[in-house]
């Protein structure tokens, strides 16, 4: 007879589900690759055109935030920035708010990716919060560090002083093989559409549908095995063992975003194991901090491998605002749960009304955006 484990599982059962949950991580991070490309179909040329004439710290925000959510990646709005800083289009002044902006972009993802819980009230409740709270963070490091960098430059200076100590040191630029991988599943799929002769915005809306199936498709899966596989004591584990060491749950959170290149990606994976109630909001927040570390590794390996220091002084700057932010809000634990508090009280009344969930997403992400645009652009 095949020996069990603790929960009753033979080790062959137990290898299947592991099997199965890896197969559908890879159909789900293939769905936000999808979901990804359908934004940059129409939405990447739009994103740099943004980055002109930027004079107002509010119109940098904006744009930062407009921008990140059009590509879906904020390390494609902060490399571009690297890229236009170091030619000299933008001054790094002005970048720095736009590089905060990306910050709060980039989160729209893992919002989005709760949505596939929607049907399920109690799951949708605690993926929701799970994925708010790096909103929140966001929100919160914004409000207290921009007036303080708009009043003093502290952080510009202090990335210009490091950018003296690194010398404008060249690295070595680097690729992700997991995301390459991703990639190249992906277009098949994409080359599929191109084929049936899809273009423009139809063939973007295809790409967004088929991503969001697989999102969908495989959060359904990973979520029922995971229930059954850290069920018990291994669930209670795997909280105890992260949910107590908050820097170990960070660094975890910065190596898987190094790893993928994608701080999107490695939130989004967190809302499947919070909606099951497998993570707990606790456990998840520091694992979300460290992602926004790892983020700016591919801004700061972009500007190192360029050797512009412009370019290194702004990937600097999004390094020094994460961890600064993180410095604010998380040594001090009644800190420490007002954005996990906030998350948790959006997600119940999420539940309670689910068209507020469509219109949340509108005004933070697109509304609130554009009217900054409009009202900001220019006018410094």
């Amino acid at each position: 007879m095949e020996p069990l484990d603790p929960m009753g599982m033979s080790r062959r059962d137990v290898a299947l589900r592991i099997l199965t949950v890896v197969g559908f991580l890879i159909v789900f991070l293939a769905g936000i690759k999808l979901l990804g490309a359908s934004f940059k179909m129409v939405g990447k040329d739009t994103a740099e055109s943004l980055f002109r004439g930027l004079a107002h710290p509010l119109a940098g925000l904006s744009v930062g935030i407009l921008a990140t959510v059009l590509v879906q990646s904020s390390s494609v709005t902060t490399s571009v920035i690297v890229g236009l800083v170091g030619a000299g289009e933008i001054s790094v002044a002005h970048a720095v708010p736009v590089i905060m902006g990306a910050n709060i972009g980039t989160s729209v993802t893992n919002t989005l990716v709760s949505l596939g819980h929607i049907t399920r009230s109690v799951e949708f409740r605690r993926a929701f919060a799970g994925a708010t709270m790096h909103d929140f963070f966001n929100l919160l490091s914004v409000l207290v560090l921009l007036p303080i960098e708009i009043m003093t430059g502290f952080l510009q200076r202090m990335a210009e002083s490091m950018t003296g100590w690194l010398g404008g040191t060249a690295g070595v630029a680097y690729k992700s093989p997991i995301k390459s991988f991703i990639g190249s599943l992906t277009k098949p799929v994409i080359k599929l559409l191109e084929g049936v002769g899809l273009e423009g915005w139809v063939i973007a809306l295809a790409t967004l549908l088929v991503g969001l199936a697989f999102i969908v498709l495989a959060l359904v899966f990973i979520t029922k095995t995971m229930r059954k596989l850290l069920a018990g004591k291994l669930e209670e584990a795997l909280n105890r063992a992260l949910g107590g060491h908050g820097l170990v749950a960070m660094f975890v959170g910065v190596l898987m975003t190094v790893a993928v290149q994608s701080s999107s990606i490695t939130t989004s994976l967190l809302i499947p194991l919070i909606g099951a109630g497998i993570l707990k909001l606790d456990t998840a927040f520091p694992i979300t901090l460290g992602a926004n570390i790892g983020t700016t590794i591919t801004a700061l390996l972009a500007a190192l491998a360029a050797d512009a220091s412009a370019g290194l002084t702004i990937a600097l700057v999004h390094l020094l605002f994460n961890c600064t932010g993180i410095l604010i809000v998380y040594p001090i634990p009644k800190v420490r749960r007002i954005p996990i508090r906030l998350a948790e009280g959006l997600g119940t009344l999420a539940v309670r009304r689910r068209s507020l969930v469509l219109g949340y997403i509108l005004f933070v992400f697109i509304v609130l955006p554009l009217l900054g645009i409009m009202i900001f652009q220019n006018s410094g």
